[in-house]
């Protein structure tokens, strides 16, 4: 008997190879169904979702090439094994191309059969486990992993979507902690390489012997150590996306051989002479200002136009306090899960006291915290009491972090903290202005005027 008993549905206009195929895989444990003409077979899939198919090549009105077309339009997944009295190379290999996975020639040998059928089923279960593998990376680096309401992370949005397909380099700037690997794998995803290989390489953590040997690979005896041949980065990421990480930290002799791989998708491994291509999308990432290193004459300044084709910026998160609430209560979904804990929300003050801290690890910083809430509460609401005395005491608190990017006057300064204040205080209870004017210790008349003379009289979405 089989471990994974399967439905499996037989095409053959032979009733006699019909009804011993049909009980040998009854025996074998498995749900079977019958069709003796491909109307019969299309007919028995309407209700039958069949993890396998087993048809025989040549029927009257339609065979198993005109079944194997239509089953590949409309179940992909699902495994369709030939079978033919008059089985010749050429029509095994046609079969092949249009997506079978197996061609047996009649008389069928039991064991053979049953082999056969095993090997499909695994074949259909690995189809099954890849197409699941794909969906949770869809949801783990699909656009929607990337969360914010803020206009600087709307440009963001818009930039990946406008950039995903093509294939010029991109540069993504931001303080450490703000998601550039995330950001980087959302473009591989949705993009046309997202089925090929995504390969990040931490250009900042090696020195530059290693880092080289670790890009583009060695021939044994290049060095002490060097006991085979070893492919690198550039060419396991073939066919797809390479992500070099902390690109300003890159010493001038390495930028020189970046540049050149950058521009011909070419280079030597260490110790070899022979030049290797590869067809990669390179996105790089920095949380350095380069056109500062350009001008100070530590980043090379062909090399700092070629990786910035497209640049994409990731704000510090104490410049987009409204998508903390957001990024908050994802991430608590999301580790309650992971330590399989209860539902929990965050308490209207444990909210505050995330709003209102400078963050200067950033989203990673709240990632962290977040978590360690989540270890630490036992009832249903985390509380101020959960959290890090550095955001209850008012550690670092860094006022700074509420100030507009550009300061023209102090009256400006003044009107854009208030806003960001009364924003966070907003989001902090779910937009509730009378909970809002209390915290605030304002009359909600007041609230009201502020709410409107800032444009926020509306609750954003």
């Amino acid at each position: 008997m089989s471990e994974h008993p399967a439905k499996i549905l037989i095409v053959d206009d032979d009733r006699i190879i019909l009804d011993s195929i049909s009980e040998m895989l009854r025996l074998d444990g498995h749900s079977v169904r019958r069709a003796a003409s491909l109307r019969e077979a299309r007919q028995a899939l309407e209700g039958f979702a069949a993890d396998l198919i087993v048809a025989d090549v040549n029927m009257p009105n339609g065979g198993g090439f005109e079944l194997l077309s239509v089953v590949r339009q409309a179940a992909p997944d699902t495994v369709v094994i030939m079978m033919t009295a008059y089985g010749t190379i050429e029509s095994a290999v046609e079969a092949i191309k249009l997506g079978a996975y197996d061609y047996l020639t009649k008389p069928i040998d039991d064991e053979e059969f049953l082999l056969a059928i095993q090997r499909g089923l695994a074949q259909r279960t690995l189809l099954r486990e890849n197409r699941s593998l794909k969906q949770q990376l869809d949801q783990r680096y699909g656009l929607d992993s990337l969360i914010g309401q803020d206009a600087a992370m709307a440009r963001v949005f818009e930039t990946i979507e406008a950039v995903a397909y093509a294939s010029s380099t991109v540069l993504i700037q931001g303080p450490s902690g703000t998601g550039k690997s995330l950001a980087a794998r959302v473009i591989h995803r949705l993009g046309p390489r997202r089925d090929r290989p995504f390969v990040e390489v931490a250009a900042g953590a090696l020195p530059d012997t290693l880092l080289e040997s670790e890009l583009f690979g060695h021939v044994r005896g290049a060095f002490t150590g060097a006991l085979a041949d070893r492919a690198g980065k550039f060419e396991a990421a073939d066919g797809g996306t390479i992500f070099l990480d902390e690109i300003g930290t890159a010493s001038p002799a390495m930028q020189v051989k970046l540049l050149r791989v950058l521009q011909e998708r070419a280079f030597e491994p260490v110790g070899g002479t022979a030049t290797r291509k590869v067809d990669v999308r390179v996105i790089v990432a920095t949380n350095q200002d380069l056109e500062q290193a350009v001008r100070a004459g530590t980043f090379r300044e062909d090399l700092f136009y070629r990786v910035s084709v497209v640049t994409l910026d990731l704000p510090p998160l104490s410049r987009r306090i409204g998508d903390i609430p957001l990024l908050a209560r994802r991430f608590l979904a999301g580790f309650a899960q992971a330590h399989q804990r209860p539902a929990r929300e965050f308490s209207t003050e444990a909210m505050t006291c995330l709003q209102g801290y400078a963050w200067p690890g950033n989203v990673r910083e709240l990632a962290n915290v977040v978590e360690r809430c989540v270890v630490l509460c036992r009832g249903r609401l985390i509380d101020t009491a959960h959290l890090p005395q550095k955001l209850t005491l008012g550690g670092d608190p860094s006022p700074a972090a509420l100030l507009p990017d550009r300061i023209s006057s102090l009256k400006d300064a003044l009107e854009a903290t208030e806003k960001r204040i009364v924003e966070a205080v907003l989001n902090a209870n779910q937009w509730n202005r009378q909970l809002a004017a209390v915290q605030l210790d304002i009359n909600r008349t007041t609230l009201y005027k502020k709410m409107k003379r800032h444009g926020l009289d509306r609750k954003p979405g």
